[in-house]
């Protein structure tokens, strides 16, 4: 095993990690970017570099393939090794990280919540739909309905159609009366606002239908309609893809691992955006969910505070406040309604990688009870999809996180200082 020794170490290469890792390189401190993907820019900025709409994006990817950066792609994280030492499985073999000061930017993930039929081949999360066709996955001709919550379901649909889909509809769960008032708040922001009404423009035509939601979704051997309501009446559309998610959750596997403190769902994080653990900060959706333009202001204070330069973190204070309230109107305005809780049926799987139902899991109180005797969460995923159904179902929080933090090769395993039978012992840290 190969070991390297940086002053900053970032883990994520989504807008939050690379604005950290270039404000580092800026100030010519030896710094690595670990991710996951072959590509920098995380799902959100995946395929944008030729993009000519998303200046922003490219501006960023430019920056960061100039910058001083070593950058480890294809590579992940799955484990701690020793304080201020990470374990990360490459293409080439495991290599050690040591770090001075750590920042954690591991974005988020597609919440899917279960409904009968979500399982069938065609059903697929937005973000994830947008990703195959990037990738060359063919869409022309194929008729779509997009469903669940938030503002990403019109950039997938504008997207899709720009590919030749057919949009059958665009369905939103939350009422006509937040989005309007969400709609609204985008006043304070003209950047936001200027884009939600290119992305209408480019969509007029397509059904969009707010406090509409899937009920159901129903084929032979994959799904070829989908039942949705509006709490009022119920009626079917014929599709070949079903792309249904409700907004985002957390990555929190990695700073749950170190023992850094959480709050309401997130990383808690001081004014400098460091942890509870000493020397450890986080940036981007971990700690809110508020979109690339928080997460970039937040990535860059994270960088200036971990290579101590507290003057220009807090230049950009002002900033970070203005997108945390987007963050929270956001919130607000696309709250998952209680009437999705009641979707998924006793035989509706919850659990896909251990084939665990709802009726299974309502036997139990909590998610180390049902994990126990269902197996669920002990899936190749790690509980990653159904550990936030469970949340949303019953209120369970999963209470541990194990290393691997993803599935990795056996010569990993066995590198010499790979022990991932016990947790880190994370060092005392500051309170934020």
């Amino acid at each position: 095993m190969t070991s390297h020794a940086f002053e900053v170490v970032v883990v994520g290469a989504g807008p939050a990690g690379i604005a950290a890792a270039c404000t580092v390189a800026d100030a010519g401190r030896p710094v690595a970017l670990v991710d996951n993907s072959p590509w920098l820019g995380g799902q959100i900025w995946r395929g944008e570099e030729a993009n000519p709409v998303q200046r922003a994006a490219r501006q960023w990817l430019k920056r960061a393939a100039a910058a001083r950066v070593t950058i480890f792609r294809e590579a992940s994280v799955f484990t701690v090794s020793l304080p201020q030492r990470l374990l990360v499985e490459t293409p080439a073999g495991a290599v050690e990280l040591g770090w001075q000061r750590l920042v954690i930017a591991t974005g988020a993930r597609e919440r899917f919540v279960p409904f009968p039929g979500w399982t069938l081949p065609g059903v697929v999360g937005p973000g994830g739909l947008q990703a195959l066709v990037k990738a060359g996955w063919p869409i022309a001709g194929k008729r779509v309905v997009v469903a669940g919550s938030g503002p990403l379901l019109l950039a997938v649909a504008d997207g899709l159609k720009h590919r030749g889909a057919h949009i059958r509809l665009i369905a939103e769960q939350a009422p006509s009366s937040r989005v309007l008032q969400f709609g609204f708040a985008l006043g304070r922001h003209p950047a936001k606002l200027a884009q939600g009404l290119r992305l209408k423009a480019r969509l007029l035509g397509v059904p969009y239908r707010c406090g509409c939601w899937p009920v159901r979704a129903s084929g032979d051997e994959a799904a070829r309609q989908v039942t949705l309501t509006d709490g009022r009446r119920t009626w079917t559309e014929t599709c070949d893809y079903l792309a249904c998610a409700f907004g985002l959750a957390p990555n929190l596997e990695l700073p749950r691992l170190l023992g850094c403190r959480l709050a309401d769902g997130f990383v808690q994080v001081n004014e400098f955006q460091e942890t509870s653990v000493k020397d450890v900060f986080c940036a981007g959706e971990p700690t809110g969910i508020a979109g690339a333009d928080a997460a970039l202001v937040a990535g860059c204070i994270a960088g200036f505070a971990a290579i101590g330069n507290p003057g220009q973190a807090r230049a950009l204070f002002g900033a970070r406040a203005r997108w945390q309230r987007f963050g929270r109107a956001l919130r607000d305005a696309f709250a998952m309604r209680p009437e999705l809780r009641r979707l998924a049926e006793a035989e509706t799987v919850v659990c896909r990688c251990e084939d665990v139902r709802r009726g299974e899991l309502e036997r139990h109180d909590n998610w180390r009870a049902a994990k126990l005797h269902t197996r669920c969460g002990m899936g190749n995923c790690q509980g990653r999809v159904c550990g936030d159904a469970a949340n949303f179902l019953f209120g369970w929080t999963n209470d541990s996180v194990r290393p691997p933090l993803l599935p990795v090769r056996v010569t990993s395993l066995l590198s010499p200082v790979a022990d991932v039978n016990q947790n880190p012992t994370p060092p005392a840290g500051n309170q934020p």
